[in-house]
């Protein structure tokens, strides 16, 4: 299989909203930890409402990592495909800060832009509310969540390659 050319890694989330700050939480421990092959771009997008669509339109592959809404415990590990995200219909955006992803993957599908894979690395929350620290509970998945996202770009043949000396996560925002 020949190598994707274009492969986006983006952490969706607010870093002010406890648990909600898991992707760019993931993102910060994967830019420490790893360095990415040209084609591989790995950025914390914040919270981008449907303004993420220039961020990935015409990518080949789009991986995302972000809280999700699903039954279960906290801190558990769910993935999900293009298919199953888009499964059902948008539901109704209650907040400016929804991250619109179901709203831009179809934009682009009907600009005939959006990427041909599409993976969701997301994790049950505990808390979103106010604050800048993740629960015991979804910090504990952070590494779990950077392993599938690494084990993801193997398979598409684009891995990242471990740094010597990784570096302590920049995590600005719990200064």
């Amino acid at each position: 299989m020949d190598a994707p050319r274009r492969v986006a890694v983006v952490g969706l989330g607010n870093v002010l909203m406890a648990d909600d700050g898991l992707g760019p939480t993931v993102i910060k421990a994967l830019e420490a930890a790893y360095e990415f092959p040209p084609g591989v771009t790995v950025e914390d997008l914040g919270t981008p409402g449907l303004d993420l669509t220039p961020y990935i339109a015409g990518v080949e592959v789009l991986i995302i990592v972000d809280t999700v809404n699903a039954s279960g415990s906290a801190g558990e590990l769910r993935t999900y495909t293009r298919d199953e995200l888009l499964a059902h219909a948008p539901l109704p955006r209650v907040s400016p800060h929804d991250p619109g992803l179901k709203e831009a993957l179809l934009t682009l599908e009907f600009a005939g832009t959006a990427p041909a894979e599409v993976l969701l690395v997301g994790v049950i929350p505990a808390v979103v509310d106010r604050g800048t620290d993740l629960s015991r509970a979804v910090a504990a998945a952070v590494p779990e969540a950077v392993e599938r996202i690494v084990a993801e770009l193997a398979r598409l043949g684009v891995p990242a390659t471990p740094m010597a000396t990784p570096k302590t996560p920049d995590l600005w925002w719990q200064r």
